[in-house]
């Protein structure tokens, strides 16, 4: 049985290996669109890569331009439009923060500008996008890394060979949730001016509508802006399991949503479960809610002859019973509270992922997570809101 140590001590050698590998002493210059409060996360754990300078911050609001700024280079161009800083010959690579409906659309402007993409998840906010941004990224050769940062752990990359390598059995079911218990719904007075944004270019290509704070600072829970928990958390865990078990989307979704606690303020459900199914008989099963933390964020590969099980901070491996398999257990993150947690202190998904990105851009290598996975991974979110708004059904012929 591998401990937590040796299995730290050889992942460890083989991030230094691939760092020495890689080690182009080259500035890349990266212009951050969208600095809204998770680009600016990103942009923490960025300024930690090296050889790295965020030479640009764009945003069409005052405030968060203002606070990019502080995490930027200091003589970081600003501006309140991301072509501008597309045109910059000086301008190597992208981080894109934006809403969901602007992903797509910004990341294949990037591309064909010769930029390198890194585009938060979910990458498309439609199924009809995902073929403009593969092709992108394929006809103009450029870098892009979908931000399922989960492909750079090496807790989750370990569980991948164990599975891969028939270390549970067949897998036939999966099971995934996100539940959170958090008061995200809850409506605000009005704090931003209206003059210090430009709330068309937010609106992009959805319906016009009036100017609406709430919505402009829940996006998430619109249908106009983003999806939602399938959208915005499932695809986390729903791209893990793609990965792992080389399925590119479901044949078939059922999903049913219900408001516990955002009715009339969100429009997306707050408490949502979807069935999938996949060639080969596989199901896969996720349930998420903003009423109830129980079990948190977590996947489980169910195999005839063993259950693995992952979070953020986690894997462990229990047989089935009668089955001469040892157990496994590799905890990485620190658990305060519970098992499941949103975030761990290890291992620094971000910061891997970031990294794993800067070394593609170097190496010209496909990243871990390039835009076929994040069109593959979204399009199950895609087909379950599908579902969810139609009836409770949804194949993908459709």
């Amino acid at each position: 049985m591998q401990t937590r140590r040796t299995f730290l001590v050889s992942a460890g050698a083989t991030a230094l290996a691939s760092s020495v590998s890689h080690a182009a002493n080259d500035t890349i210059n990266v212009a951050c669109l969208g600095t809204g409060g998770r680009c600016r996360h990103l942009m923490k754990s960025l300024a930690k890569v090296p050889n790295v300078r965020m030479a640009a911050v764009c945003d069409i609001w005052e405030k968060a331009l203002d606070q990019a700024k502080a995490i930027a280079d200091p003589k970081a161009i600003v501006s309140r439009k991301f072509q501008d800083l597309l045109d910059r010959k000086d301008i190597d690579a992208v981080l894109i923060g934006s809403p969901d409906h602007w992903h797509v659309p910004m990341a294949v402007a990037a591309c064909a500008a010769g930029k390198d993409v890194y585009v938060e998840k979910p990458l498309t906010h439609d199924l009809s996008e995902g073929k403009a941004i593969v092709e992108a990224q394929n006809t103009h050769k450029r870098i892009v890394q979908v931000g399922t940062q989960q492909r750079s752990m090496p807790h989750i990359i370990k569980a991948k060979e164990i599975i891969q390598s028939g270390g549970i059995g067949q897998v036939f079911k999966v099971h995934m949730s996100w539940n959170r218990n958090t008061d995200r719904v809850r409506r605000f007075k009005d704090t931003i001016d209206p003059k210090s944004l430009d709330w068309k270019a937010f609106l992009g290509t959805a319906k016009a509508q009036d100017y609406d704070e709430y919505r402009f600072r829940n996006w998430r829970w619109f249908w106009d802006f983003g999806g939602g928990i399938f959208t915005d958390l499932m695809v986390h865990w729903i791209d893990v399991a793609h990965w792992i078990l080389k399925v590119d989307h479901p044949e078939k979704a059922v999903a049913l949503g219900n408001h516990l606690v955002s009715k009339d303020v969100w429009e997306t459900p707050d408490t949502v479960q979807t069935v999938l199914t996949y060639p080969g008989g596989i199901q896969m099963h996720f349930e998420g809610t903003f009423a109830n933390a129980h079990r948190g964020a977590m996947i489980t590969f169910m195999g005839k002859d063993a259950t693995l099980y992952l979070d953020r901070g986690a894997m462990i491996v229990t047989p089935e019973r009668n089955k001469k398999l040892e157990p496994q257990e590799l905890i990485l993150g620190k658990t305060p509270t519970h098992r499941g947690a949103d975030f761990y202190d290890l291992p620094d998904g971000e910061l891997l992922h970031l990294t794993n990105w800067v070394e593609s851009m170097k190496s010209r290598q496909a990243p871990s997570a390039p835009a076929e996975g994040g069109v593959s991974s979204a399009s199950a979110a895609h087909l379950a809101n599908k579902a969810l708004r139609n009836g409770g059904v949804a194949t993908w012929k459709e």
